[in-house]
């Protein structure tokens, strides 16, 4: 017993933006009786248009689901000249403000169509009550064509009784492992939940095809995958939940955050609230960690720095020229001296088939298979990079009278043999040694896998190690270890 009068009202002016557009403060008897009423809502978004646009629905009492769609045209443009790319979602009553407390969902522009309702909502979106008031839906063009973007935007507003609200079940935060060992992990991935097409339990499979420990739900933008892996870690794989924060000035990981925390991505680094919003990373327990800093898709460089990171990402996907950019920008960045320096990670970004999921991973030495311990172990920079789990790796310096550090540690002596040992590689790969001097030994890797050279901390104030194949690709990458000939 639908009621389809259809209103159609049309968003003026260059933020689209109208008052509050409503069906009626009160039901229909048609409504009341489980129908739904349908609100179509057009407008004309201009080149240079903000980068969000707010639709404001007014939701009277009684519906059980919103859902919306939408569509907007393509037209031809010349060569070089970016297209129309419009993204998508929702925030409910509680409003729109930055930080997010009335998100709902966002699918960017993975999807035209979505629904929330009490007892499901769409990947992307958050189920929950669908309380009366103003609702918004929030349009994001990506990019603007000269000739402007036109849209048409349908709310059906459902009626009738809800049922019981979904309860998720968030992963644990530590499994069995093998105590203080080596674990592999992926820290960036992302399926149906928003612009990848692989289900959770299809990454759950690929990451242990992959002979990966841990992996991180990053999806863009939202965090309704974060209650979607029931049944899908185990003992041999901890899921760990996140969010890739993309901003028009970059994509961030939020990683390894508390389960349900959310994190804004509405703002420029010209805005200046970018600190806020890793303090709200680090207060969930997550690391702050750059992604793809000199990707070359719109608006994927990274503009906001690097005082607020905790790691960067320098090997994203499959090795790309842009990656060879991230090493370098990074060990520019390693400290001469002691004092602050960032980790550099490597994930696979994989989206869907053919993306491998583990192409890069990270191995990291941690006390135990937990959230704690590889956060921890992250941070202090106790991890190098892989190509995939076949290939192997030790790296270490010894001093004076049984002196020794690893991955991330500091050595100190007032010599140092430098020892790397790799297996499990492709043929025909070369080893380098990388001091603050750049590269000082680089070699064919021999049959044996082991390389060796001696320094000082006068000559080298810190060494890393990188396993190349011809033509220049990375298979592995370390983070530093640092030397000193100060006391301990």
């Amino acid at each position: 017993m639908d009621r389809r009068n259809v209103l159609k009202l049309t968003a003026a002016g260059a933020t689209g933006a109208p008052a509050a557009l409503s069906l009626g403060g009160v039901p229909s008897t048609a409504a009341r009786a489980g129908g739904s009423e349908t609100l179509r809502i057009t407008g004309r978004l201009p080149a240079g248009a903000p980068d969000y646009v707010y639709l404001p629905v007014e939701v009277p009492r009684g519906v059980r689901e919103i859902a919306v769609s939408y569509a907007y045209d393509r037209p031809a443009v010349p060569a070089g000249v970016p297209g129309n790319a419009c993204d998508i979602g929702i925030f409910d009553e509680r409003g729109t403000g930055l930080g997010g407390a009335g998100f709902r969902g966002w699918s960017g522009g993975a999807r035209t169509e979505f629904s929330v309702g009490a007892e499901r909502a769409t990947p992307g979106y958050l189920a929950g009550p669908v309380r009366p008031g103003t609702w918004h839906v929030v349009l994001g063009p990506y990019t603007v064509a000269p000739q402007g973007l036109a849209y048409e935007v349908t709310v059906t507003l459902r009626y009738g009784p809800t049922g019981a609200p979904a309860v998720p079940v968030f992963p644990p935060q530590r499994t069995r492992g093998r105590g203080r060992a080596w674990y592999r992990g992926d820290g960036h991935l992302h399926s149906v939940h928003s612009d990848g097409l692989r289900t959770p339990a299809q990454i759950a499979a690929a990451a242990r095809a992959a002979g990966l420990d841990w992996i991180v739900s990053t999806e863009h933008n939202t965090t309704s995958a974060h209650g979607a892996w029931e049944g899908l870690w185990g003992d041999d794989l901890l899921v760990l939940t996140g969010e890739e924060v993309t901003t028009r000035n970059g994509h961030v990981l939020a990683l390894g955050t508390d389960p349900g925390v959310f994190v804004d991505w509405r703002y420029r680094a010209r805005d200046g609230v970018f600190p806020r919003f890793a303090r709200t990373v680090r207060r969930a327990g997550g690391l702050v960690v750059p992604a793809h800093p000199f990707a070359t898709c719109p608006a994927c460089n990274w503009k906001f720095g690097y005082d607020a990171a905790d790691a960067v990402e320098v090997w994203n996907g499959p090795w790309t020229p842009d990656d060879d950019m991230a090493v370098a920008a990074w060990d520019a960045m390693l400290p001469r001296t002691g004092g602050r320096w960032l980790p550099a990670m490597g994930n696979s970004d994989s989206h869907r088939e053919p993306q491998p999921v583990g192409l890069p991973q990270t191995v990291v030495l941690a006390d135990d298979l937990s959230r704690p311990a590889l956060l921890s172990a992250l941070r202090a920079g106790r991890s190098w990079i892989a190509e995939s789990s076949s290939v192997r790796l030790s790296f270490e310096a010894q001093g004076s009278h049984g002196a020794h550090a690893g991955i991330g540690g500091r050595l100190r002596s007032p010599d140092a043999l430098i020892r790397l040992t790799t297996g499990g590689l492709p043929s025909g790969c070369t080893a380098s040694l990388i001091t603050d001097q750049g590269p000082m030994l680089t070699v064919p890797v021999p049959a044996d896998g082991r390389v060796e050279w001696r320094t000082t901390p006068a000559r080298s104030a810190y060494v890393r190690a990188e396993v190349r194949r011809r033509g220049g690709a990375l298979v592995a990458l370390t983070n530093p270890v640092f030397l000193d000939d100060a006391p301990a």
